[in-house]
């Protein structure tokens, strides 16, 4: 036969009654569910049960069919448990919980791993509970700290209708993340009652949770009456055509929402509509996140719609929407017609080619607003890069710009370098991923010698050789704005490296990283970058990634002497990973 023991983990008294605030509707309703924590034990059943609330502060806590749509969440430090005890006593913690264990005859509950697990839940709980006993006192100003404690822990539906009613409660909490815990439609009824009254929630992370189309129609009839959340993330939910629609619907009703974040879904071309008709209405939203969804080109060209009369849209998220160059034309021209301000432009990964780089060029040519945009993984080759150098000619206001992985050459990269010559406004270029070779590397580097204002400059996997560490090394003598440098996987090896060591002799107050990973360097490389940073006491480079090259431990040590003699010589420390 099992036995049934009643674990205590607190030792502060119980609150009065009187204490007790009302619960709410859906709350109610759920109190009698079982508070289940999974645990990954067999022939054990551990679970929390409500008892009553006595909370009076908040907590705090940011699957399709295709592969490459997994959601990563990191884990805290610590893990969610319990602590055993062998007396039968009752306790309250945050939300009321009674915490009941039933185990099978025999049950080591302090044995192994089982014991450390609910070791450690006794210190997790207590610390949370001392936050949340009364929150009057509570500063509960480090959102990130609890958002790594609760963000991952699969604490499932249960678990949060547990932690949720305490938000109705809380009026400091701005940021809160239940990311990646298992929670599915179910669960979503537990913010009833809960985020109407919360006005202080800015921020709400649901993202990596399997709600469906289900869970977000409650979530947004929910919202409908929330005052409060400006940014609301539900990437990797499983949503579908039909909740796109019901998010659609709270955005012609909402205008509190500022961000919104519906990445690696499956939106189809029925789900873009709706937004699209939602963006005509909406006068408020600022950032619109569709990435990694099935928008394609009907998908772009009904957005393309609904921009044209949606003035306040500022940032617009398309990578990975197949939507193709007769999409892009579309979207191009939806752009080019509206009065807003667009600062944030990514269609990224979308099948676009030289023909659809055309329509880019156009919208660039004539936008005023546009400060960044992503083109990386499409296929505009080198006809496509001189037309966005074209354009790059007439505009004065973008800085940030993407080329990676379009199979641009050296003919390409020329013709973005010559923009650079007269274009002061660009601050960073990716070019990685291109195989713009050592002429590429060329024509970039006599170019920035003396002209340009890049500040991050990325050209890996380029295929430039020593020959173009030799243009590059010759380029950082000279150059005083480049602070970022990517070369990983460029084939430089020792002869690419000593060239490279050359420059850093030489005093550069810009250059404070440089990346050389994947570079098949060997220790007679590693030796020369060790006696350049010796040999030059002001050296600014504070980060060296050496990182899946050929060192051995002689060529570690060089460096490790190097890096340990340059703060000697003016306590600068240099990261140098190998």
């Amino acid at each position: 036969m099992g036995s049934t023991s009643t674990i205590s983990l607190y030792s502060h008294p119980k609150l009065s009654h009187r204490a007790q605030p009302v619960l709410s509707r859906s709350f109610c309703q759920a109190r009698d569910a079982p508070l289940s924590f999974a645990l990954p034990f067999s022939g054990t059943r551990r679970c929390f049960r409500l008892k009553r609330l006595v909370v009076k502060a908040a907590a705090r806590p940011e699957g399709g069919p295709r592969q490459r749509r997994v959601y990563r969440q990191s884990q805290s430090d610590n893990a969610l448990t319990t602590a055993p005890v062998k007396q039968i006593a009752s306790f309250v913690v945050p939300a009321g919980v009674f915490v009941a264990a039933t185990f099978g005859a025999g049950t080591n509950l302090l044995s192994g791993f089982t014991g450390k697990l609910f070791r450690e839940s006794k210190q997790t709980l207590n610390e949370f509970a001392k936050e949340l006993r009364a929150f009057s006192s509570v500063d509960m100003s480090d959102v990130l700290a609890y958002t790594r404690f609760w963000a991952g822990r699969n604490f499932g539906d249960e678990g949060l209708f547990f932690l949720a009613e305490s938000l109705g409660y809380n009026q400091t909490a701005e940021e809160v993340s239940f990311a990646a815990n298992g929670i599915t439609a179910a669960g979503i009824k537990a913010f009833d009652g809960v985020l109407q009254s919360n006005i202080a929630l800015k921020t709400l992370n649901l993202s990596g949770n399997p709600i469906g189309d289900e869970g977000v129609k409650c979530l947004c009839d929910i919202l409908v009456d929330n005052a409060g959340v400006e940014r609301l993330q539900l990437s990797s939910v499983d949503l579908r055509d039909e909740g796109a629609r019901a998010i659609a619907e709270l955005l012609k009703n909402n205008s509190i929402l500022r961000v919104l974040e519906l990445n690696n879904n499956m939106i189809d071309y029925s789900g873009f509509t709706s937004l699209a008709e939602a963006l005509l209405e909406n006068s408020t939203i600022r950032s619109l996140h569709l990435n990694g969804n099935y928008g394609g080109a009907l998908g772009a060209n009904a957005l393309a719609k609904g921009l044209e009369g949606n003035k306040s849209l500022r940032e617009l998220h398309l990578h990975g929407n197949s939507i193709g160059d007769e999409g892009i034309r579309a979207l191009m021209s939806g752009l080019s017609s509206r009065k807003g301000k667009l600062a944030v432009l990514d269609i990224g990964n979308n099948s676009i080619s030289a023909k659809g780089a055309f329509h880019v060029a156009e919208y660039i040519k004539n936008c005023k607003s546009l400060l960044w945009i992503n083109l990386y993984m499409n296929d505009i080759g080198d006809e496509g890069a001189e037309k966005i150098a074209d354009a790059l000619k007439q505009n004065r206001t973008i800085t940030t710009i993407d080329l990676g992985g379009n199979n641009i050459h050296s003919k390409g990269a020329s013709a973005i370098a010559r923009v650079l010559k007269d274009n002061s406004v660009i601050t960073s270029l990716d070019l990685a991923y291109n195989p713009i070779g050592a002429d590429g590397a060329k024509a970039l580097s006599e170019v920035l010698k003396f002209h340009g204002n890049i500040n991050t400059l990325k050209l890996g996997w380029c295929q430039i050789g020593a020959s173009g560490a030799e243009f590059v090394a010759d380029m950082l003598r000279y150059n005083n704005t480049i602070s970022i440098l990517d070369l990983r996987a460029n084939g430089l090896r020792d002869e690419g490296a000593k060239c490279l060591a050359q420059s850093f002799k030489v005093v550069n107050e810009a250059l404070t990283s440089i990346d050389l990973a994947f570079n098949e360097i060997r220790d007679d490389g590693a030796f020369a970058i060790a006696q350049a940073l010796k040999a030059n006491e002001d050296v600014a480079v504070t980060s060296l990634n050496l990182a899946n090259n050929f060192l051995t431990k002689f060529g570690q040590s060089a460096l490790t002497d190097a890096k340990d003699l340059v703060y000697e010589m003016n306590e600068k420390e240099v990261n140098i990973f190998f």
